[in-house]
């Protein structure tokens, strides 16, 4: 079983989740969710009208020290389910109209999940499946959700490994998620949305703009450009908010000036297909 030996994720940590031993994304074995819900900002194309169909699992392996979400993600947050109530989730999400089933932060629980997904399909499942991840994926564990995910929608945080151990004590982060990008696009393949401009196929990449960081998030973007050029989506987000002690730079926002020039960036580059 994956877990007596958990190499879920790129940390390899190799702890038996299986017999109560914590790994370094903060869980056991015993599958832990948050929040179950609709939710309305994502990506236009995820979130629709009617919301995507989000499941949050609790603990995750990075240690981003700005994370929003560290009640989920490190402090514990969450109610213990039974696999069976996880596939009661999606298709509650399902009948509340939403227009996905969204996993996000799911990797350190990823034999439950797939084994989830399968068995809701096997009961009519047909909602698209977005995998909702910080990039910090191994290619096996990847490889394992081929069939079972339509979307892939993952961050690319960092360009440099000094900036990656210093903010989320993964050096290896930026190798590890270009390779997880690459296994992502080869799966899910070139964008496809509905009628209704819901995607249906395909990866969207999320490159969040750090304060004082605007040469490294330039490099992120003309990387997966000069990469993929349009077989993916860009999702351009300004939104960092510093939490209470944080130290510079990290402990203001992102200015106006700097989230101009990153998407004149996009633009001088030709991108078109990005949300801003």
């Amino acid at each position: 079983m994956p877990y007596q030996n958990c190499h879920l994720c790129p940390h390899a940590c190799s702890v038996n989740r299986a017999e109560g031993q914590i790994g370094r994304c903060g869980m056991t074995a015993h599958l832990k969710v948050a929040r179950v819900s609709l939710h309305l900002w994502e990506e236009p194309p995820i979130s629709g009208k009617n919301g995507s169909g989000t499941v949050f699992f609790s603990g995750c392996p990075l240690s981003c020290v700005y994370c929003q979400n560290r009640v989920i993600s490190h402090g514990g947050k969450g109610e213990y389910y039974t696999e069976d109530q996880l596939v009661s989730a999606f298709f509650s999400l399902k009948d509340q109209g939403a227009h996905n089933i969204n996993l996000v932060t799911a990797t350190h629980f990823l034999p439950t999940v797939i084994s989830a997904l399968k068995t809701a399909k096997s009961q009519g499942l047909d909602l698209p499946i977005v995998y909702n991840t910080s990039g910090y994926e191994t290619v096996d564990s990847l490889r394992l959700l081929e069939g079972l995910v339509d979307i892939y929608l993952t961050d690319l945080r960092y360009m440099r490994s000094d900036t990656a151990k210093a903010y989320s004590s993964a050096p290896d982060y930026p190798e590890v998620a270009k390779s997880a990008i690459a296994e992502m696009v080869r799966q899910a393949g070139k964008p496809i949305f509905d009628s209704e401009g819901i995607m249906q196929k395909g990866v969207i990449v999320r490159l969040l703009l750090l304060p004082s960081h605007l040469i490294e998030a330039k490099m992120a973007l003309r990387y997966l450009w000069r990469t993929y050029h349009s077989d993916i989506y860009f999702s351009l987000m300004s939104q960092y908010t510093p939490i209470s002690g944080m130290q510079p730079p990290l402990d203001r926002p992102v200015t106006e000036a700097e989230y101009r020039s990153f998407l004149s960036e996009a633009v001088s580059l030709g991108i078109t297909q990005a949300f801003t």
